[in-house]
């Protein structure tokens, strides 16, 4: 973590949050087990800050087999009923059983495209969006691509894949490039990206 560092705002809530923002968000990820992680936090956040995702994001690899997409694919009812039990994960039945039910359309679009990041990533292309936003105010929580990408999804059978959230996804994973101009790790970022 950066000592000093004149961070896009949101992030300076916590050492987590400080932590997360300097060295994973908005950097692509091209990992199938990541881009399943963060679509399922990303969902679970909906209503909620990004901050309690983040305090129980431990909580939630250990619940879900670290992201085993195969192994979330398979859970049993009774499995289900016993996360919703778990204080480690937000306890939300529509968010849990997402999360069982991506698992199994992510894993028919790897049958399909082999591999999720293949298919997601076509959406840009393969080549991260360069955003130049000079203040958090101007950064949208939604695009015309973030309304594409939702409806796709939902046709491929996701669920909790609104265009929000489908949005932060984006920033997350790095399909697109937030950070403000005045933070660091846009310029390191949109080198990264060349």
């Amino acid at each position: 973590m950066k000592e000093n560092m004149k961070r896009c705002d949101w992030a300076e809530g916590s050492d987590l949050e400080r932590a997360y923002h300097d060295e994973q968000w908005g950097v692509p990820v091209h990992d199938d087990r990541l881009l399943f992680e963060m679509l399922t936090l990303e969902g679970a956040q909906a209503g909620l800050s990004w901050s309690t995702i983040l305090d129980k994001r431990e909580g939630y690899r250990k619940a879900f087999d670290d992201f085993d997409v195969q192994k979330v694919a398979e859970y049993s009812q009774e499995k289900i009923d016993a996360l919703l039990q778990n204080p480690e994960i937000v306890r939300n039945r529509l968010k849990v059983n997402a999360t069982v039910n991506n698992a199994r359309a992510f894993m028919r679009v790897q049958e399909e495209f082999g591999s999720f990041a293949a298919y997601i990533w076509s959406f840009v292309e393969n080549k991260p969006i360069q955003n130049r936003w000079e203040s958090i105010t101007h950064v949208p929580a939604n695009t015309p691509l973030s309304d594409t990408i939702s409806k796709e999804l939902k046709k491929r059978g996701f669920t909790f894949v609104g265009s929000t959230i489908c949005y932060a996804f984006m920033q997350a994973t790095g399909m697109v490039n937030d950070h403000v101009t005045t933070c660091p790790r846009h310029n390191e970022i949109s080198k990264e990206a060349r």
